[in-house]
């Protein structure tokens, strides 16, 4: 088999610069939410030495000094390119594994003229039609071809596309112990620190090491590592999203909140978001959880944090799934402390085509009930996520968490769509 492993470049950082020219070239940083720390970086963030994590209040005089842009993370922007980006990937194999929002596999097994070829056509068709920067991997095992996507990234020589067919044994070694041990897919801070104890510090001392006694020292899934790095066949692609077992939707405020009012807007909107998901994926819940809990490093102000859930029958309706939540709020809510977060979870889902009816349900409500946030799901995506909410989420929403600078949603809203103007 011939796996590809198509990664986006710099995939938070490239989305602003592709509808913002006047950034390629500058050095950008994406911030988390409430504009607190760094999560993306383009290239030439990256080689100011500016960490992940970096809070951003500790860059604004390297900032300065270099001309930083710091960004609010964008997601609705970042999530529609994702599915824009799988959606052509999909058209080069019929067997896709996306593994995360920026990256995923395609089995190019028999792909003409070869798959090297197709992969050099993933990359510029990608690039012609979506206008985002991508790197491929090949390998004849998924941690083979995550290992090939790097070496494409980090290896000018090889124009972002690399595969370890045809490569000379010497060769191969040699780029194998050019890379430290973290840079195998799964091998995280605390395992390198426990290989390197043993004396295992590059890519090429670990498809040396022995499985067995890999297996022995560590785990399983180490030693299947060790047998893909070998060229043996350990992880398949999945090609069928797992079932999901919950739903969470939170976030931080952008202030602290004592009022219960407020604290009502933000669980109605969460759980706008959290019915929206299980529509998508064709779940109902049969249980709602409401989590409230104040900043647990604000030690200079009262704390308290709870938790509650409550059975109810199966739904994806937003408006059933919000009352349900807002009643649990205003069981554990408590005056006199400054809440910092709140959040739903939705547990005990089934898929939608597993649901047993009941004997004495209301059929016509039910189904007035699927018409009806059907329509408000075909609306909201075609005229933006929150056109159509309800009057439970607010109107001010102090709460909300701070993006003072985000940019538009450029591709999923239309009231924020760039305008070409004339000299």
């Amino acid at each position: 088999m011939i796996f590809a492993l198509v990664d986006c470049n710099n995939f938070y950082a490239s989305c602003e610069t592709l509808f913002q020219p006047k950034l390629q070239g500058r050095p950008v940083v994406v911030l988390s939410n409430n504009d607190g720390c760094v999560v993306a970086r383009s290239a030439e963030a990256k080689a100011l030495g500016i960490p992940m994590g970096e809070p951003w209040h500790k860059l604004k005089a390297l900032a300065r000094l270099h001309g930083i842009v710091p960004l609010s993370s964008n997601y609705a922007l970042y999530g529609d390119m994702s599915a824009r980006v799988m959606r052509l990937l999909s058209t080069f194999s019929p067997v896709q594994d996306v593994y995360s929002v920026d990256e995923c596999f395609l089995d190019l097994t028999g792909a003409q003229p070869s798959p090297l070829e197709c992969a050099r056509t993933i990359r510029y068709e990608v690039k012609r039609q979506i206008g985002l920067p991508v790197c491929v991997g090949l390998g004849p095992t998924k941690t083979l071809a995550k290992l090939a996507n790097h070496v494409a990234k980090k290896r000018p020589q090889y124009e972002g596309v690399f595969s370890w067919h045809g490569l000379p044994t010497a060769e191969i070694a040699a780029l194998m112990t050019s890379f430290p041990v973290n840079e195998v897919w799964g091998v995280g801070s605390r395992l390198t620190a426990r290989l390197n104890a043993i004396g295992i510090s590059t890519v090429r001392d670990l498809q040396q090491a022995h499985p067995a006694t890999i297996r022995k020292q560590f785990n399983v899934c180490l030693e299947r590592t060790v047998r893909e790095l070998n060229g043996e066949l350990c992880f398949g692609l999945m090609t069928s999203p797992t079932e999901r077992q919950q739903i969470f939707s939170s976030r931080s405020f952008g202030q602290l909140i004592s009022d219960l009012s407020p604290l009502e807007e933000s669980v109605a909107a969460y759980a706008t978001r959290a019915a929206e998901k299980l529509r998508t994926q064709q779940l109902l819940t049969r249980e709602v959880g409401v989590m409230l809990r104040t900043n647990p490093f604000r030690t200079d102000l009262p704390q308290y944090q709870r938790s509650v859930s409550i059975a109810i029958p199966p739904t994806d309706d937003t408006r059933l799934i919000a009352q349900a939540a807002i009643k649990l709020l205003r069981t554990i809510y408590r005056p006199g402390f400054a809440y910092q977060k709140t959040g739903i979870l939705l547990t005990n889902l089934i898929s939608i085509h597993n649901r047993q009816p009941d004997l004495f349900e209301d059929v016509v409500g039910l189904s007035r009930s699927q018409s009806l946030m059907t329509a408000v799901d075909s609306i909201n995506r075609m005229m933006g996520r929150g056109t159509i909410k309800l009057l439970a989420e607010g109107t001010d929403q102090r709460w909300a968490m701070k993006a003072e600078k985000r940019s538009p949603r450029y591709t999923t809203r239309l009231d924020e769509l760039p305008l070409a103007t004339t000299g």
